[in-house]
């Protein structure tokens, strides 16, 4: 315990944050009956997580100046966070990262990093070796959210310089795949027409891949639907910025487009619902509707009017049959009260144990959501 305490008071006053008010918040939130949630940790600003073979959780941040990435581990397995350590800082916006047989890989907008030997290095404040530096190094929809495929190669988006634009060259609004073990090789396309995505998974009964694509802005309250998209090969071309939602010619790029031409979304997720972060539940712990089934962390609208409310801000889950989404609907919600958010999910991450962990960088914190048979 004196070692926890005193682990607690030199981590900078901006990282922790009152454990007390941020469990008081979830008060707020609405679980299907069974589930219960409970603070797992404070984390300023947390973005994708990743798990280590130890049960250690890793989190990215999204700060453009002085970002920083951390390691949480759960050493006595209580489903609490033991203490919350700062691996490395200075970073840009580093708000993806994976681990992947015993190295994190981190995401920052144009580089992509390793820390070999994770587990036995992160308290050592390591030095990231830096992979390539040759991604693009625009700052809008240029936050990461990396992982490894099935094929094993590590998955790295590059989302559009803009709003609505044709960009130049083949690298923005696209899914690129690198060979970790050959960087200078480069990237290749895996899929293109994608505005950003920030959040993908494979199918644990099919192998193939889906993520999730935020939709254009400046279109309208109800314009366009948020994108669940499947890309199971490569060479999948999503529309944009031609056609939004698989149905709707963009009013500026979408003369002479035609929506066949393009791979339409899987499922049209809540229009502007910022969704992000998504997995395959793939445990025990929940009740059969949740397995291998996707649970999406919708960060919520932030620029749609007072009179038509916000979307998103909980998180929803799409049942999958047969490669097809067959349902969407919401899972846990409350994180918006009167039309303000208290909390954003990020992104979800599923524990050893079958419990789901939930990223949140408003209210800075991670939950852990549990069920009860």
């Amino acid at each position: 315990m004196k070692k926890k305490i005193l682990k607690s008071l030199i981590l900078p006053l901006l990282y922790t944050l009152p454990l007390q008010a941020q469990s008081a918040e979830l008060d707020k939130l609405v679980l299907p009956d069974g589930f219960s949630i409970e603070l797992y940790a404070n984390v300023r600003n947390a973005r994708q997580m990743s798990l280590g073979d130890d049960g250690t959780v890793y989190v990215g941040t999204r700060n453009r100046a002085g970002g920083r990435i951390f390691a949480i581990p759960d050493a006595d397995g209580d489903g609490k966070a033991d203490e919350v350590i700062t691996i490395a800082r200075g970073l840009k916006s580093p708000s993806g990262l994976t681990y992947h047989e015993g190295d994190l890989y981190i995401g920052a907008i144009s580089r992509i990093y390793r820390i070999k030997n994770i587990t036995d290095n992160f308290r050592n404040n390591p030095t990231p070796e830096v992979l390539t530096a040759d991604l693009p190094d625009k700052t809008h929809h240029g936050w990461k959210f990396i992982e490894f495929g099935p094929d094993g190669l590590l998955y790295i988006p590059v989302g559009a310089p803009c709003n609505i634009c044709e960009p130049d060259g083949d690298v923005f609004a696209s899914i690129h795949t690198m060979d970790v073990n050959n960087p200078d090789a480069g990237i290749t396309r895996y899929a293109s027409g994608v505005r950003n995505t920030v959040g993908f998974d494979w199918d644990p009964v099919s192998g193939d891949l889906w993520f999730t694509d935020n939709g254009a802005d400046t279109l309208g309250d109800e314009m366009p639907a948020d994108e669940l998209n499947r890309a199971p090969k490569p060479g999948h071309n999503f529309g944009y910025p031609y056609i939004h939602q698989g149905d709707t010619p963009d009013p500026k790029f979408g003369d002479g487009k035609y929506a066949a031409d393009y791979t339409p979304p899987a499922q049209k997720l809540a229009p502007h619902a910022g969704a992000v972060g998504m997995a395959f539940y793939k445990g025990d712990m929940f009740p059969p509707k949740y397995k291998n089934n996707i649970i999406i962390a919708e960060h919520g609208s932030w620029n749609r009017t007072k009179a038509a409310g916000h979307t998103g801000h909980m998180l929803t889950l799409v049942t999958v049959e047969d490669g097809e989404a067959v349902n969407y609907e919401p899972f846990i919600t409350g994180f918006l009260q009167n039309n303000k958010s208290w909390g954003r999910p990020t992104d979800v991450l599923e524990l050893k144990d079958g419990s789901l962990l939930i990223a949140d960088d408003e209210a800075n914190a991670l939950y852990r959501v549990t069920y009860n048979k």
